[in-house]
C-alpha cells in the first residue's frame, strides 16, 4: 500500500512494529487512527482480519535464518 500521507505511512510502520510484538491492543489502536484519515488498515485479503506478518511482503524474501 503505498500512500502520499507521511502520517499514514507513519502509523503503517508503527503498526507493523506492533503485529510484529503481538501487542493486538496497541494494533487495534492504529488501526482506528488510519480510518479516521481515511484509510483503511493492511488485511490479509481472505478474512478481513489484519495481515499476518510471519509471511514477507510482495517483492521482499524472508531472511535466511541459518548461520554461518
Amino acid at each position: 500500500m503505498a500512500t502520499e500521507d507521511p502520517m499514514v505511512a507513519a502509523l503503517l510502520r508503527e503498526r507493523e512494529g506492533y503485529v510484529g510484538r503481538g501487542m493486538d491492543d496497541r494494533v487495534a489502536q492504529v488501526d482506528e487512527q488510519l480510518k479516521l484519515r481515511g484509510a483503511e488498515p493492511p488485511t490479509d485479503g481472505k478474512s478481513g482480519k489484519p495481515a499476518d506478518r510471519s509471511t514477507p511482503p510482495k517483492g521482499r524474501r524472508a531472511r535466511s535464518t541459518e548461520t554461518t
